[in-house]
C-alpha cells in the first residue's frame, strides 16, 4: 500500500470533528525519505501531549509535501503550549530534511491530476493568463476540521480564500 492511501486511512478514523493542522512544503520531501518521514510524524503523533495529558492523535505526509496533523479533542484538547510544540517539532523536522513546511507564500493546485505548487505572484499570473481558473483545484491549507479536511481540503479556486489573489 502506497503511503499516501495508508496515511489517509489513519487520518481518516478520526471523528470529523478533529482538528487539523496542514502544513506545506514548495518542494515535495526527497521520495528515499517519505518513509523516514512518516515514521518521525507517527512517534511525535503518539508522544504529543497537553498538560501531561496524552492526545488522540495522528500525522502523515501527503502527495510528499503536506504534513497533516489530526487530533481528537474528546478526551483531551490541544492547549497553546501543545500546538507550539507541533509548530517547533514541524520546523525541526523541515530543517533536517531540508524543506520549509511553514511555507505560506505559495499556492498548491491539481494540474492533470499533479501537485504544482507555485508562488501566490506567479499563481495571479497564472490565472490573468487563462493557464488556471476558477475551476482550477487548489489545496485550502486552513481548513480546521477532519470533515473540513475530506470534503473541502481540494476544491475549486473560485470557491477559496486564495481566489482574492488572483
Amino acid at each position: 500500500m502506497n503511503a499516501v492511501v495508508e496515511n489517509m486511512q489513519d487520518l481518516l478514523a478520526f471523528p470529523d470533528h478533529a482538528r487539523v493542522w496542514i502544513y506545506q512544503s514548495p518542494i515535495p520531501v526527497d521520495e528515499d525519505k517519505v518513509s523516514e518521514v512518516n515514521q518521525h510524524l507517527k512517534e511525535f503523533a503518539t508522544k504529543w501531549t497537553s498538560h501531561s495529558r496524552e492526545l488522540h492523535a495522528t500525522a502523515g505526509l501527503l502527495h510528499d509535501r503536506f504534513l497533516v496533523l489530526v487530533v481528537n479533542e474528546a478526551s483531551a484538547e490541544a492547549s497553546g503550549c501543545s500546538i507550539d510544540a507541533s509548530v517547533r517539532f514541524v520546523q525541526q523536522i523541515g530543517g533536517h530534511y531540508g524543506v520549509d513546511f511553514m511555507d505560506r507564500i505559495h499556492f498548491a493546485y491539481l494540474e492533470n491530476d499533479e501537485v504544482k505548487m507555485v508562488h501566490k505572484d506567479e499563481f495571479a499570473r497564472l490565472y490573468a493568463s487563462g493557464e488556471v481558473n476558477d475551476e482550477t483545484l487548489v489545496f485550502d491549507n486552513l481548513v480546521r476540521t477532519k470533515e473540513d479536511f475530506v470534503g473541502k481540503w481540494v476544491k475549486p479556486l473560485g470557491e477559496s480564500w486564495m481566489k482574492r489573489f488572483v
